[in-house]
């Protein structure tokens, strides 16, 4: 049983880097991320759909990228999938809150949850997402890493990556976003169906005010 198991666990792997080497050249039809929410809206609206299509690197909006870089990860062009300072400033965050208020997660690393695992929150989970980022950072470039991030993202109830992010706010093509608006964006990231449906919330202004501050120190790939 447990060399069934290693077995297993060894093809699950393997299929993992056979589709991220696909995905050197392909966009994701789908993501597990996107069909966990599809599960979700068909069960309350069964003609539900998702709004996602993809868009290569060049048409998305330079502020957009930046916006992303300042608020996510502002050390992704220089790590290896990792951001170690900032695991240990949300672990102390969270001892100080007691609970869970703080992630530390790279872009890389919220790319393999998106791409391949469920939302639950588990060591077995956290362990699968350390493998596949890992992964992503051995076989993509940081640009394909960021182009893919930057499309399968949700951003609001079955909107799914920058394109229909920027039609959904704002009516307008992703390579168009100027900084305020991707600032707002990137902003609303972290909660987007939350923001959604508050649109107003001061924390957003605020959120979108700190990352317009620091959008042109943001490097990217």
């Amino acid at each position: 049983m447990l060399g069934l198991c290693a077995l297993a666990v060894l093809l699950l792997h393997c299929y993992f880097a056979a589709m991220i080497v696909w995905w050197r050249d392909h966009p994701p039809r789908e993501t597990a991320f996107m069909a966990a929410r599809m599960q979700e809206l068909r069960h309350r609206d069964p003609r539900a759909a998702l709004r996602y299509q993809f868009v290569p690197y060049p048409r998305i909006a330079t502020p957009l990228k930046r916006a992303m870089i300042a608020a996510e990860d502002s050390k992704f062009v220089d790590h290896e999938g990792f951001d170690w300072d900032g695991i240990e400033l949300a672990l102390e965050k969270n001892q100080r809150r007691g609970r869970i208020v703080a992630g530390g997660s790279t872009i890389t690393q919220q790319l393999a949850k998106n791409l391949f695992l469920s939302g639950s929150r588990s060591w077995l989970r956290k362990g699968e997402e350390a493998i596949i980022t890992l992964m992503l950072e051995a076989i993509l470039d940081k640009q394909r890493i960021f182009e893919l991030y930057l499309n399968v993202i949700e951003w609001g109830s079955g909107v799914f990556g920058a394109e229909a992010a920027a039609q959904r706010y704002f009516g307008i093509p992703a390579s168009r976003l100027s900084a305020e608006q991707a600032a707002r964006l990137a902003a609303m990231a972290p909660n987007p169906r939350f923001y959604e449906r508050n649109p107003g919330a001061p924390g957003l202004a605020r959120k979108t005010r700190i990352i317009l501050a620091r959008m042109p120190a943001a490097d990217l790939p």
